[in-house]
């Protein structure tokens, strides 16, 4: 069952930005400051960088794939359902660890005025959020919308006020331990942006995703980064090393340096808004990982259940926040570094999804954002999360290997034998054996992950098939790799297809020679368009053919060497078909990438399912009456 689309761009920015401000900029400066100085403010620049690195293939392959379980689902699709079940299951680890972090960071601002213990407190708001999110996504959205403009205004008003009070002789000496502490605190920051991953996990409830998702995780990333280096310069302006350097408070403390009593009590009151706002959107954000799961069959089918009144899932949501108040039992510094440490390993994951996906040759691979700068903003990522990785402690990495051990026993135990074991890192190994002499002709399939990725973009470009759709599915495809003439072309078509069409072979074959000696049916010295009407009644065909070497067809201007041919076959009374078939795969053809993806195109399927999802004008008004698709 699919998720309901509720979340507009506004709820995107706040979903992301309140999953980011929280102990990452009121807890975790404090801290860094003790390890780098005033340059921790580098520090935080340099990890929101790296961060992009990791964001363009994020948002690439949500656009592509705006479906629940975000990295998951995608690493899925590129690099098989094994990958694909560790990546999920340390997502959601992970956003359990952030948003448990945030719960718990709330201790340095509440001890002073509750009287219980915080874990207790904690646990009392992990239950009140799961409340909220089983009532559905939208309430939490709205939530968080006020929460992070709540937030955002009174941060505006720290940096504004901070800089009246900022002293210059507080950033001397500018760092304590040189690059490497620069570079170093740079990864133990990381997890202050870890909340650009909740957009990938609820992305199939984002209205628009072609648009929604590019620009509020853009926007979110550059508005965080900016908030973050400001806030953490200001206060390094404002509040002596000393102090600095042993506060687990530091904004609230440099707030009250310069604007008293009332500004500490503002800000903490900022930074509890922050620790409930990235809770509230991890739980939300989370339980989609196990949504996504179980809908591939990876853990048990109860996760995939959706409330029929909220439509939410239900059960993935409950079983997430327990699991949340059990994280809260962690040591803290166990709960930070290893949320960092995951989260670098999942931005390493889209990275590579992005080059398999791209090099595999899926045509129905669409998103309608592209990474700039490829390959080299993956690789380079890549490199950089490695190198941070390495810097971590031994018990952060010792967790996530664990954790990584336990994806691999629940695939191999349940997740096995019920997978969809299609994924795009086949064509690229087809491609590596082919070239091979004596591993030649080893074939894999990736059919169903094409027509699975096609429907996506249907979704989400909220298309719905019509009559040339149905004549596309019913087509016959040949995917031909020997130079010949047209008239030679013409003979094979009519074999291939004088049962389907009810005609003779020499009589059709007569037919496409007759029309072309009229006039030249290529458009041009890629394409041509061979169309014919046949006697009879209600009665059409497409032949879709892909020539890898040549079809040669005369033309006034010479001769043109075809690669694509569509050939139409119509009756007269089905002539408004035949004018709309004949218009749509003139859109077609000419789009900007179909020459590049037509050569790309692994084998015949991927042929059908290029034609299928490349973008035209669709009559929406004779899609309402149809069935469903034949089947492929």
């Amino acid at each position: 069952m699919n998720l309901k689309k509720q979340l507009n761009l506004l709820d995107v920015f706040c979903i992301a930005s309140g999953a980011m401000i929280s102990s990452g900029i009121f807890i975790l400066p404090g801290l860094a400051f003790a390890r780098t100085g005033p340059s921790v403010f580098i520090s935080y620049f340099l990890a929101g960088a790296l961060a992009l690195t990791g964001m363009v293939s994020t948002i690439e392959l949500t656009t592509a794939m705006p479906k629940a379980g975000g990295n998951y689902f995608f690493t899925t699709r590129s690099l098989g359902p094994g990958v694909g079940t560790i990546a999920g299951l340390l997502s959601w680890f992970s956003l359990g660890l952030k948003s448990a972090f945030a719960l718990i960071g709330m201790s340095s601002f509440t001890a002073a005025v509750l009287p219980y213990d915080i874990r207790l407190v904690a646990i009392a708001l992990c239950l009140a959020f799961t409340v909220l999110n089983l009532v559905g996504v939208k309430e939490a959205g709205r939530f968080t919308v006020f929460m992070v403009l709540a937030l955002m205004a009174l941060m505006l008003v720290y940096v504004v006020h901070g800089f009246g009070a900022f002293r210059l002789d507080y950033m001397e000496p500018f760092t304590t331990a040189g690059a490497a502490g620069v570079f170093g605190t740079a990864g133990f920051v990381f997890v202050s942006y870890g909340g650009l991953l909740h957009i990938a996990s609820v992305a199939e409830e984002i209205k628009d995703p072609k648009r929604n998702i590019p620009r509020g995780m853009i926007l979110s990333l550059v508005v965080v980064g900016i908030a973050y280096s400001f806030m953490v310069f200001v206060t390094a302006g404002v509040l002596d090393p000393e102090t600095y350097a042993a506060s687990l408070t530091p904004i609230s403390d440099g707030a009250e340096v310069f604007m008293g009593t009332p500004g500490r009590i503002a800000l903490s009151i900022a930074a509890i808004l922050a620790f409930v706002s990235t809770a509230n959107a991890g739980l939300l954000s989370a339980s989609r990982y196990l949504f996504a799961l179980a809908r591939d069959q990876l853990l048990p089918g109860f996760f995939a259940g959706v409330s029929k009144r909220f439509h939410i899932p239900h059960w993935a949501v409950l079983v997430t926040g327990g699991f949340m108040i059990l994280i809260l039992l962690l040591p803290l510094e166990t709960i930070a570094e290893s949320a960092s440490v995951v989260l670098m390993l999942t931005y390493i994951l889209s990275n590579l999804s992005v080059i398999i996906l791209r090099e595999s040759r899926v045509v129905s691979y669409q998103p309608s954002f592209r990474s700039p700068l490829y390959p080299w903003v993956q690789i380079l990522g890549s490199i950089g999360f490695t190198v941070l990785i390495a810097g971590m402690g031994v018990l952060s990495l010792a967790v996530t290997l664990a954790l990584i051990t336990g994806g691999v026993l629940v695939y191999w135990f349940y997740g096995r034998n019920r997978a969809n074991s299609e994924f795009a890192l086949l064509n690229i190994i087809e491609r590596v054996f082919n070239a091979v002499p004596f591993l030649q002709n080893r074939e894999t399939s990736t059919a169903e992950l094409e027509s699975e990725l096609r429907h996506i973009i249907h979704d989400r470009d909220e298309v719905r098939e019509d009559r040339v759709d149905r004549v596309v599915h019913a087509a016959t495809v040949l995917d031909l790799d020997e130079s010949m003439s047209k008239q030679a072309f013409f003979c094979l078509i009519a074999e291939q297809v004088a049962e389907k069409v009810g005609l003779d072979n020499d009589r059709l074959c007569e037919l496409l020679v007759e029309r072309e000696e009229l006039s030249s049916t290529a458009l041009n010295d890629f394409v041509a368009i061979p169309h014919v009407v046949m006697p009879g009644n209600n009665a059409f065909h497409l032949v879709i053919v892909r020539n890898k070497q040549e079809v040669i067809f005369e033309t006034d201007d010479g001769a043109a060497h075809v690669r694509a041919v569509f050939v139409l076959f119509g009756t007269r009374d089905q002539r408004n078909l035949h004018l709309q078939v004949l218009a749509s795969v003139a859109q077609i053809v000419h789009n900007p990438e179909f020459r590049q993806k037509w050569l790309a195109a692994v084998d015949s399927n991927a042929l059908r399912n290029l034609v299928l999802a490349t973008g035209r004008y669709r009559r929406r008004e004779q899609a309402q009456h149809m069935g469903p698709p034949p089947v492929e």
